[in-house]
């Protein structure tokens, strides 16, 4: 904020109208930019909460101040904005965007020690992967051979990224065309891939933790899927049903809040649920069931879009999420007895987002 130049981005988008000669971007000198920016500002009817010298300063509480009164007076927001349908699919930045912050809320929930604003930038050095490793997999890591913060040396970074590949290898991931140097130049597909597969584990050790295992056999993701079905069928509501995580029907969203409301009867208001048929309606729908879950102490990392769009992976965590809420109460439940599977609990939340269907090795790949 000290140079002016977010100020003076902002302003030209908001109020181009304003703007006059010279610009602020073309001056170097920080107060005079400042102050170019305070007399755009004032041109677009924003009062002045502080002075050139208090930005260059970076006086965090008059910087607020100015902030919010721009927002206040012009804040670009529209309640005549075009509508688009979340199913239309977005471009593959913004989807790869909405997975990077579901994966960094994910790992912010972890308790690390470092606070993630961007996994991309913040996971390059291999240390936050290791810290995240030693979270869901204690014991793994070797700490002597980890390189700790701050790490000036581009090879440093690649024995840390180097360790959490070898590490995802023991632990089975799908580790295919991926080396060390991927994560320190930042690949985003691979990093995403990565996460991908460190989130499910996460969500799978989870429930073998409780026990949820029969005949040595640990809980697979169809396990999942004949659990949640047995739940709301168990509920009554025999005509509420999905076939596989990528089920369509599941849109609507009105199988999650049956989900949700045959775990926990008192959970759910019905009259605030729709009939999930209009883009309307699912939105409603989609936003309302992640504050259910939420509500009742699942922890739930996805978007509304992700229900919409009936993303795979998403759509199994949120699942597991429930479950594993779930089998955690106080009391004792058992699954489906076809498939031998019986479990044991005892207290509260916790679980995670994204998700697949069957094999992660093809989600692993994509």
């Amino acid at each position: 904020m000290q140079d002016s130049e977010a100020y003076a981005c902002l302003l030209n988008v908001l109020a181009p109208e304003c703007s006059a000669k010279p610009s602020a971007m073309s001056v170097k000198d920080l107060l005079r930019r400042a102050r170019l920016v305070l007399e755009h500002a004032d041109r677009m009817g924003c009062k002045r909460y502080l002075t050139p010298k208090d930005i260059v300063d970076g006086l965090p509480n008059l910087n607020l101040a100015f902030v919010a009164h721009i927002f206040q007076k012009r804040n670009g927001l529209s309640k005549q904005m075009k509508r688009v349908s979340f199913v239309d699919g977005l471009s593959d930045d913004a989807q790869v965007s909405r997975e990077e912050r579901s994966f960094r809320l994910w790992i912010n929930s972890l308790g690390i020690s470092i606070y993630i604003n961007n996994v991309f930038e913040d996971l390059r050095n291999g240390w936050v992967l290791l810290e995240v490793i030693d979270k869901i997999a204690p014991g793994s890591v070797n700490r002597k051979m980890a390189n700790r913060p701050p790490i000036k040396l581009p090879f440093k970074k690649v024995e840390n990224c180097n360790q959490v590949l070898k590490i995802g290898k023991e632990l089975k991931f799908s580790l295919v065309n991926i080396a060390g140097n991927d994560i320190v130049q930042g690949n985003k597909k691979l990093i995403l891939a990565f996460l991908w597969q460190l989130m499910r584990y996460n969500i799978l050790q989870l429930l073998k933790n409780l026990r949820f295992h029969s005949n040595g056999k640990e809980i697979a993701d169809n396990d999942i899927l004949v659990w949640a079905n047995k739940k709301v069928k168990d509920s009554g509501k025999h005509q509420s049903r999905m076939e596989s995580f990528k089920d369509r029907s599941l849109s609507s969203g009105t199988f999650f809040l049956d989900l949700l409301s045959g775990v926990e009867p008192r959970v759910v208001n019905w009259s605030l649920v729709t009939k999930g048929e209009k883009d309307e309606e699912k939105q409603m729908n989609a936003s309302y069931i992640i504050s259910v879950a939420r509500k009742l102490g699942c922890s739930i990392f996805l978007l509304p879009e992700d229900i919409l769009e009936v993303k795979q992976k998403m759509m199994l965590t949120l699942t597991a999420s429930i479950m594993y809420w779930y089998l955690k109460r106080p009391t004792s439940h058992s699954l489906d007895s076809k498939n031998g599977c019986s479990c044991e609990t005892s207290s509260t939340t916790t679980s995670d987002d994204s998700a697949s269907e069957s094999s992660f090795d093809d989600n692993a790949a994509r």
